[in-house]
C-alpha cells in the first residue's frame, strides 16, 4: 500500500504538511492532504468528510498532525469499514492539552479554539481497538505558543505535553527532539514516519 492521507492540526491551511509530503513521496508513497477548517465545525463532522474522502481514495495509510491527529482517530474508529494501511500521530494531543485548557480561559482563546474546544479538555484514555498498527511521534523541544501562556510540565514540545500523546493500544511511540511546528518540515520526523508505515514499528534508536 502506497498511498497515504495527510490531515493538517488546527489554524493551519493543508499547504504546512507538504513538506512532510515531499519527503515521503521520495520513499515510495503517494501523498493526498485532507483538507479542513478545525474550529469551524464539530470534530465528528471533519471526521465524516474524511471518512469519504478516504471511501473515494481506497486503502490509503493515515497521518495526522495535532487536531488532525484526532480526526483520524475519530474517522477510522467511527468507519471500522475503511480500508486503512497504518496510522501514524505527530504531536496529537489524545489525552487533552493543558495549553488549549488554559487558552479556553479567555474570551479571545475561546473563539480561537471555536467548536475545536471540547476536544482538548479531556484527560481520559485514548484508546486504539483497530487491528491496524498505530505509531505516535511526540516533541521534546518545548517551543511553541502553548508555553506563552504558562510553563508546560514534564517533556513537551511547546504545546503539547508526552502524556497527552499516549494512546492504549498503540504499536509504539517515540520522541524526538523537534517542536510542534517543526515536526512538518523536519527530515528526521519523515523518515520515522516513512519507516513506520512501511514495517508496522519504529526503527530502533541509534
Amino acid at each position: 500500500m502506497k498511498n497515504v492521507v495527510l490531515v493538517h492540526g488546527l489554524w493551519a491551511p493543508g499547504a504546512v504538511m507538504q513538506p512532510l509530503a515531499a519527503r515521503l513521496a521520495l520513499a515510495g508513497f503517494r501523498c493526498r492532504t485532507f483538507s479542513y477548517m478545525g474550529a469551524s465545525r464539530p470534530l465528528a463532522a471533519h471526521a465524516e468528510r474524511l471518512a469519504r474522502f478516504a471511501r473515494e481514495l481506497g486503502p490509503a495509510h493515515f497521518l495526522g498532525h495535532s487536531l488532525g491527529g484526532l480526526v483520524v482517530l475519530e474517522a477510522l474508529c467511527a468507519h471500522p469499514e475503511l480500508a486503512a494501511g497504518r496510522v501514524a500521530l505527530l504531536g496529537t494531543p489524545a489525552r487533552g492539552c493543558d495549553a488549549a485548557r488554559r487558552l479556553a480561559r479567555h474570551r479571545t482563546g475561546r473563539w480561537l479554539l471555536g467548536r475545536s474546544a471540547e476536544h482538548w479538555g479531556g484527560d481520559g484514555a485514548a484508546r486504539w481497538t483497530r487491528a491496524e498498527a498505530l505509531g505516535v511521534i511526540a516533541g521534546s523541544h518545548p517551543f511553541g505558543l502553548g508555553r506563552l501562556l504558562g510553563p508546560l510540565t514534564g517533556v513537551n514540545d511547546g504545546v503539547v505535553r508526552l502524556e497527552e500523546t499516549a494512546v492504549e493500544g498503540m504499536a509504539g511511540r517515540i520522541v524526538l527532539p523537534v517542536s510542534h511546528s517543526a515536526m512538518l518540515i523536519s527530515s528526521r520526523v519523515a523518515d520515522n514516519v516513512a519507516h513506520f508505515l512501511a514495517h508496522g514499528q519504529f526503527a530502533p534508536a541509534r
